[in-house]
């Protein structure tokens, strides 16, 4: 996986660094945090440096429940929504791609879904993803 940008603890990820690093991706990122700020105003946002990755990383979370993680790669961003067993039938009855559902099955235990930012569609697998995130109890 392609680490994550964003190394130097001294600078806060302004929207500014953040939209020179992630490029063409730019509308990914504003249509899903739009999407976000519409549908979910609740949902919190926090830039926060993590010495042991070396880099920043923003937790969105709705009251006391971690919804997703972001990163920002070179030239793009990515999302990663951890779920339990029990988003098991969720994931699977789910419209998300065949890569995105192998990714659950990989592991047990706790399971990682990661979104890599390129195309429309993958903001689409977000909405789900959270969807499903705020279905599981």
């Amino acid at each position: 996986m392609e680490k994550p940008l964003l190394n130097d603890a001294d600078q806060y990820p302004a929207e500014e660094i953040i939209f020179k690093h992630i490029g063409r991706t730019v509308p990914l990122w504003q249509s899903l945090f739009d999407y976000i700020a519409q549908s979910y105003p609740e949902f919190k946002s926090e830039w926060k440096y993590y010495r042991d990755g070396k880099s920043w990383l923003l937790k969105a979370t709705r009251k006391s429940k971690t919804i997703f993680w972001l990163s920002v790669i070179k030239g793009s961003f990515r999302t990663t929504f951890y779920f339990t067993e029990k988003a098991g039938k969720a994931v699977k009855e789910s419209s998300l791609s065949k890569n995105l559902k192998e990714q659950f099955n990989k592991k047990s235990g706790l399971r990682g879904i990661t979104v890599i930012f390129r195309n429309k569609k993958d903001v689409e697998y977000a909405k789900e993803l959270i969807a499903i995130k705020l279905s599981i109890k």
